[in-house]
């Protein structure tokens, strides 16, 4: 989601160094407040083409500590770590704020949860920036994470479930021919992975395609929340591995599904 169609807003007082965002969401303070100490964490926040979070954990308590780890677009690495300053749930949350990409520099994010007709309006104040730069960029960022998580956990009309087309594209054409064996214990995980998936009802069949051009693997998910497909692809050992593998995903217009 472009920040011009952004439902959160977020303003910077530079010379202050704080940040102030709000979002009004579809959701409890309850939800909203399992999502953000939780590793549900690893399901919303992040997007394909920005970078995802792989890790989340925390230990939820004044003083306890949390970390969240990812990898970015371009490959590399990154995290974010700090200490919980207050935990008042689900009315108030604050932490400290220890990015890996500014080593030494720590701010406090705060989180109020307001109840409101209809869900609840999340108010962000992020202080403490010593460089405007930095308080700059982060404005920028917050209110698409806001999205991500209303994305993620505001309701939305029930109906049928979405079912999907997922395909795995190997990092060469010629992978099944010639994987490693580290690539070949990849992929013994990676299909771990989704006969659990298969296991719980996500998945509705997987396998791979001996497709002459190069053999690829396919999947068939049924999701009630098209936003779970995220958190899927994120967990999956294939896309977490870093060995290039690509995801495609293609939503099935109309399915239908053999009755059991």
């Amino acid at each position: 989601m472009s920040l011009e169609h952004s439902k959160a807003r977020a303003i910077a007082d530079l010379a202050e160094g704080t940040i102030l965002a709000v979002v009004e969401i579809a959701a409890s303070p309850e939800r909203l407040f399992r999502a953000l100490t939780s590793p549900e964490v690893v399901e919303w926040w992040g997007q394909a083409g920005i970078y995802r979070t792989t890790d989340w954990t925390g230990d939820l308590r004044v003083g306890g500590r949390w970390r969240s780890s990812g990898v970015g677009a371009d490959g590399v690495e990154f995290a974010v770590e700090g200490e919980f300053v207050e935990v008042d749930p689900p009315r108030r949350l604050s932490y400290t704020w220890q990015p890996s990409w500014s080593p030494g520099k720590t701010t406090t994010v705060h989180f109020r949860f307001d109840p409101i007709e209809g869900g609840t309006r999340l108010t962000l104040r992020h202080d403490g920036f010593s460089a405007p730069e930095s308080c700059e960029t982060h404005s920028h960022g917050w209110p698409r994470i806001l999205d991500w998580l209303s994305a993620h956990a505001g309701v939305r009309p029930t109906g049928a479930p979405s079912h999907f087309l997922i395909r795995l594209l190997p990092p060469r054409p010629t992978f099944m021919q010639t994987m490693t064996t580290a690539e070949r214990e990849v992929m013994r995980d990676h299909g771990r992975y989704w006969e659990q998936l298969l296991g719980e009802g996500t998945a509705v069949a997987f396998g791979p395609v001996g497709d002459p051009k190069g053999g690829w693997g396919i999947g068939i998910v049924e999701v009630d929340d098209p936003g779970r497909l995220n958190g899927l692809i994120a967990n999956d050992p294939a896309q977490r591995s870093g060995m290039g593998f690509a995801y495609e995903v293609l939503p099935i217009l109309r399915a239908i599904v053999r009755s059991r």
